[in-house]
């Protein structure tokens, strides 16, 4: 357990190098329900992680997504360096202090008023685009949300899924995002109607051989160091996995990975006590045993 402790701050530091107070001020539950859903599935660090994996694969078949990510990011040389980046800004906009969570919105509002271009059939992107936002965020509530139900050995009511994708919104909103589903139907619905814009490209075969030579350290020397990575690829809707051309080798390997972070799930519960959830519960007076109870 000590290991894995390790392993996490080091790989997914708590502020990414910033500053964020998760123990005050007093009371201020941020921009969520204490007792809400997204606290509760954000908790779950094996479902978060590979659902950021999956959602960094699914998003590379929206071109005009890619063309902002291939133009203004350094994701050929540091693309687990957006993974943290990810992270640090799901885990701020759910458990910091309200001012610190607008402050991370408004920082990254800041940097999407820098990222336009035009993609390589001479279409416009903009990151403040309504639909590219809604795009990102519903490919990653959807991944953490098939995270949580495939590796956190807790059962999903009734209705809680629909309350997170609920809850959740007013990020994507907050960000710019319009007309983001709000159920888990909308979601699946969301998907049917963009599918047609999506498309497996050369640079969606580039972004995927990128990420699949990362090799994130592991806490346990037994542990594949792409576990998590192919654990991600275990949590794609089968539209997805047929688009982004995964072969029968790849899916079983999803299989296995999925099966090992699963076991390996309970340990990390064990062991990540003292995380940023931790602290925002103790900020509002609960009892972080509570986030993995419904």
């Amino acid at each position: 357990q000590a290991a894995i402790r390790r392993w996490v701050a080091g790989a997914f530091p708590r502020n990414g190098g910033g500053t964020v107070d998760y123990d005050a001020p007093v009371g201020d539950p941020g921009l969520f329900d204490p007792d809400g859903a997204t606290w509760r599935i954000h908790a779950d660090f094996p479902g978060m992680l590979a659902g950021g994996l999956a959602a960094l694969m699914l998003q590379t078949l929206h071109p005009l997504a890619l063309a902002g990510v291939w133009d203004h990011s350094n994701f050929r040389e540091d693309l687990l360096g957006r993974l943290r980046r990810t992270t640090t800004f799901v885990g701020g906009t759910t458990y910091a202090p309200h001012a610190s969570a607008q402050a991370l919105i408004e920082r990254v509002r800041h940097i999407h008023d820098r990222v336009r271009g035009t993609t390589e059939d001479g279409r416009p992107y903009d990151a403040n685009d309504p639909a590219l936002l809604t795009w990102v965020h519903v490919t990653e509530a959807y991944s953490f949300l098939q995270g949580y139900r495939k590796y956190s050995h807790i059962d999903l009511p009734g209705g809680a899924a629909d309350r997170y994708f609920d809850e959740c919104r007013r990020v994507a909103e907050a960000l710019g995002a319009r007309d983001v589903p709000r159920s888990e139907a909308e979601v699946d619905a969301y998907f049917r109607a963009v599918r047609p814009t999506l498309a497996y490209t050369e640079r969606t075969r580039t972004v995927l051989d990128i990420l699949a030579q990362v090799r994130l350290p592991v806490p346990v020397a037994s542990l594949s160091r792409d576990v998590f990575l192919h654990a991600g690829a275990a949590l794609l809707p089968e539209w997805a996995v047929r688009m982004l051309r995964r072969t029968p080798a790849q899916r079983a390997r999803a299989r296995m990975a999925a099966h090992a972070l699963w076991s390996m799930a309970p340990v990390f519960r064990l062991a990540l006590t003292e995380g940023i959830a931790a602290h925002a519960c103790r900020r509002v007076g609960r009892d972080p045993r509570e986030l993995h109870r419904w």
